[in-house]
Order: structure tokens, then C-alpha cells, then sequence
């Protein structure tokens, strides 16, 4: 009978809880302990250490780092409640970011939702204990929240007076007045990722970033966030961000996953995700995890930011590739358009029958037909060859990936709307045609990769992609001559990257 109990399986209840929505993402157990492990162990001998979780959600961060320190802390304190009562009421500190995990981390951490409870592992002389958890106000400016980049019409429309508002305390200058002089040595956590703005369709603007550069304000000995990837290349609203980041050479050490599921089971963030130590007091290099969806994994000790490049090249063993391919100063993305190259939206609608001026429009779902005076600008365009392609694809695709939608053939008097961006001009169809097999390549794509780490393809995505002679076609075998590179660099590329077919 033992041995029948023994084998049931009693699953970690915070590896079983459903995640609130792909912004709001509950941590693993596992992946809390993996952002511990980088940092120094003595922490968690040191009965003066202090920790922060800004962006509580489950206590698993806060409840993981208890049990370090009733490890590392049974000498200085033998007697276990005594213990117990130091770490809790002295060394972990929490902020929640709405009510409901308010409770659900104290729930977690000191098992009981009211910390002044009589069931508390540790009694608080408040219901909140030291995680707290206060309803914001967000702050309006010319439209949107100062703090966080909501909008304010967007905000009225989605929230009413009876729900959170979702003005979260730590990036909304409202920290808890029991931590406000408080000097942490460790802040660390899993904060949301986005809000509603107010923009077209779902637009949303990112507000993860909020969390670290409030972090860093406090001047913490160490911070560890895991974050989206997309701030290595883009999302909206994070050049700065993007810029501190890639210069600051106290971020030790990055762990990134293209496939976000292997952070997160069943959730699909865009891009992939990423979590980081950043050390204070030591300043150096990066060592840079990559792990990739068959679970191979390569480490390389670099700098964010390769000497001559303002953009971080995510993959390890892409670095070599780059640099000898060279200088891509007069790039590919010099061809490419604008969004909405001809001045029309996603949403226009071209007529479905035409006559002699009639241009063909190709659109959304199909083509239609135009006239050019309907056109509102891209008129040099229409009389010459060109390329099109999506503006959007992917990024959330199977591996190895495509990257790119399939080009194809603009050819004279036609035009699009802004699901397509124009590549070209061109004098010739052959030109135009050379080019979609150079789009194709498997070298093409993989350096489109380097950067394109959201649906967006813009011209921007193709800086490290050199331009060729278009007066003959191209193919992965006489590109991977060209530049001299080698079996495993090829195979890495075709590793990564499936053929367009």
C-alpha cells in the first residue's frame, strides 16, 4: 500500500495554475529557480539579504527563495520558526499587480491569503504582510497614462469603476511606504508584458520595460527579469530601452528562447523570451545562452553590441557569418518601401470589375482593380517592375522557419495596399525575377532572421542582407562560395532556416 502512495503524482500546485493571458504569464517553479541559480549562492546565506518581486503574481519567486534561505540560514538561526520569522518578516518583500494575486501569492508564500492570520507560517501584524498589493491611478497626459502609455479613450472603454485598472504600483510611483528607503540587494521577477494603447485592431504597447528601468532606480546589487525578446530588434516604443540595454555592460548574463513554449508551456509570445542577470557592481562581458526548440543549447562569452553594429545579433554562431559577409552599409533594405508604399490601407477595397485605365490592385484578400487617380502616392511606381511581399508573416512559426512570405512578381500597372510592401524599382522583369531568388535563398532569410523577431517585415529587417548583381539569378550554393563560409556555418543556416518552395 506504501508503495502505491508513493507513486502518486503530487504536482507543485504553481506548475498546474492557468496562465491569466499571454501578457500576464504565471512563472514556473522550474524557470524561477533557473533566474536563482544566476545569482551568487552566499545570497542565501546572508541573514541581511533583501529581495523584491515587483510584479508578484503566484509568490513563486518570493516562495523559491524562502526555501534557499531556510537552507542556507538552519546556522545563524537553528530553531525553525525562528527562522522562519526573520525571512519573512525581514528578507522578502513583495508587489503584487492585481488584487486576485495579492492573495494568491501570499497564499503561496506564507500559506495563508492574510498574512495577520492565525494559519500564517509567520505572523504579520497586517493582512498584507510584506506583499502588498494598492489600487493605482494611472496618470494622463496629452492622451496616455505618463507611466505606462495606455490611452485614455482606450482605457475607458475597456475598464469599468468596479474593475483593476491595471495601474500597476511599482511603475506608477506607488511604492508601499514600508519599502520606500529600503535598500534591496536583489530585485527579480516576471513582470506584465504589454497594455491595450488605444491603436488599430489589438494594438498594445509594451510595458515590461517600465519594470526594469524602475528596477534599476532603486540601485539593486543584482536584477533579474524575464521579458520578450522583441527589444533586441524592435517593438514599439523600446528604442531607448533597446539602446540602455544593448550599452550596459553590467547584464551578465541572457538566457534566450526563440520558442517562448520552453519558458512557458502552451504560451505563444511573439519573438521568443529572455531572462537576464544584471550585476551592479561588475561590469564585463555577456555570456549569452541560446536555446533553440530542439533543446540544443550553445554558450559564447560577447558583448551585446558586435564592434560597428547597432543592433544585438541574437544567434551565437551567427557572429561569425556576419562579419564575413562585411559591411552591409548600402543594404538590401534600401529597396524596400515604406509602409503603404501606394498610400492605401490594409482595409481598402479595390472595384472587381475594370476597364482600359483600370491598374490591378493586389489587396488583403485577393486583387481587385483601381484607377490610378484612387492612388495616393506611388505613382513612379506603377510603370515599372517590382517585388512584393507581405508586411507581416510568421514569427511564431515551426522550426525551422520561413521568415518571410513567398515574393512574388509586381508587374507593370499594378499597385497594392499596405498588406504589401514594394521592392524595386526595377527596368527589367529579369531584375525583378533575380531578386525573388535571391529572397528565397536560405542566407537571405537567415540574416532577415537576425533582426525580424515579430510579425513585422519591414525595410528595417533586411540591414544585414547585402545587395548583389540582379542581372543573373542566385542560389544558397553560389552565396555560401561567395562569402567563404564554412560546412558548419551552411549547416547551421540550414538548420535554421526551411526552404521556400
Amino acid at each position: 500500500m506504501n508503495d502505491v502512495l508513493n507513486e502518486v503524482y503530487n504536482p507543485d500546485v504553481l506548475e498546474c495554475i492557468a496562465n491569466l493571458s499571454n501578457d500576464e504569464v504565471f512563472t514556473p517553479p522550474e524557470v524561477a529557480n533557473a533566474m536563482l541559480d544566476l545569482l551568487p549562492q552566499e545570497l542565501f546565506s546572508n541573514p541581511n539579504t533583501k529581495f523584491l518581486d515587483p510584479a508578484c503574481k503566484s509568490g513563486v519567486f518570493l516562495r523559491e527563495i524562502a526555501k534557499r534561505l531556510l537552507v542556507g540560514l538552519e546556522k545563524e538561526y537553528p530553531d525553525l520558526q525562528s527562522r522562519v520569522d526573520h525571512i519573512f518578516k525581514n528578507q522578502l518583500y513583495g508587489i503584487a499587480i492585481t488584487e486576485l494575486t495579492s492573495l494568491l501569492s501570499r497564499r503561496s508564500v506564507y500559506c495563508c491569503k492574510y498574512a495577520d492570520n492565525k494559519y500564517s507560517v509567520t505572523k504579520f501584524d497586517t493582512l498584507q504582510g510584506n506583499i502588498f498589493f494598492e489600487e493605482g491611478k494611472h496618470l494622463f497626459v496629452g492622451g496616455k497614462c505618463l507611466h505606462c502609455g495606455i490611452g485614455e479613450q482606450s482605457f475607458k472603454e475597456q475598464f469599468t469603476d468596479k474593475e483593476e485598472k491595471h495601474a500597476y504600483q511599482f511603475i506608477h510611483n506607488l511604492m508601499p511606504g514600508e519599502l520606500e528607503n529600503m535598500k534591496f540587494d536583489v530585485i527579480i521577477g516576471n513582470p506584465p508584458y504589454q497594455m491595450s494603447d488605444g491603436g488599430n485592431a489589438a494594438s498594445a504597447t509594451p510595458i515590461y520595460q517600465h519594470f526594469v528601468e524602475q528596477a534599476q532606480k532603486l540601485n539593486p546589487k543584482y536584477m533579474s527579469f524575464i521579458i520578450p525578446a522583441r527589444w533586441y530588434a524592435g517593438g514599439k516604443g523600446l528604442d531607448q530601452f533597446r539602446e540602455r540595454m544593448l550599452n550596459d555592460r553590467r547584464i551578465r548574463v541572457l538566457h534566450d528562447y526563440m520558442n517562448s513554449s520552453e519558458c512557458f508551456s502552451g504560451v505563444e509570445i511573439k519573438g521568443g523570451i529572455c531572462y537576464f542577470l544584471w550585476s551592479n557592481e561588475n561590469q564585463g562581458k555577456c555570456k549569452i545562452y541560446n536555446h533553440d526548440s530542439n533543446q540544443n543549447t550553445t554558450v559564447t562569452e560577447r558583448e551585446l553590441l558586435e564592434d560597428g553594429n547597432t543592433t544585438f545579433i541574437r544567434f551565437n554562431k551567427a557572429i561569425s557569418i556576419v562579419n564575413k559577409i562585411g559591411n552591409t552599409k548600402n543594404n538590401f533594405s534600401g529597396l524596400v518601401s515604406a509602409r503603404k508604399p501606394f498610400g492605401l490601407a490594409t482595409n481598402y477595397r479595390g472595384n472587381k470589375t475594370m476597364n482600359s485605365e483600370s491598374i490591378i490592385l493586389y489587396e488583403n484578400n485577393g486583387s481587385s482593380y483601381v484607377q490610378k487617380n484612387d492612388l495616393l502616392k506611388g505613382f513612379d511606381l506603377i510603370n515599372k517592375y517590382k517585388v512584393y511581399i507581405t508586411r507581416a508573416y510568421g514569427a511564431g512559426e515551426d522550426f525551422p522557419h520561413q521568415i518571410l512570405n513567398k515574393p512574388f512578381l509586381g508587374e507593370k500597372n499594378t499597385a497594392c495596399t499596405e498588406t504589401y510592401l514594394v521592392i524595386g524599382p526595377f527596368e527589367t522583369k529579369t531584375e525583378a525575377e533575380n531578386v525573388i531568388t535571391y529572397m528565397k535563398t536560405k542566407l537571405f532569410r537567415f540574416l532577415v532572421l537576425l533582426i525580424k523577431n515579430t510579425q513585422d517585415a519591414t525595410a528595417k529587417v533586411y540591414q544585414f542582407v547585402p545587395l548583389q548583381d540582379f542581372s543573373k539569378p542566385w542560389t544558397d550554393a553560389e552565396l555560401y562560395e561567395k562569402y567563404n563560409l564554412s560546412q558548419e556555418e551552411i549547416d547551421f543556416i540550414e538548420a535554421m532556416i526551411r526552404p521556400m518552395e
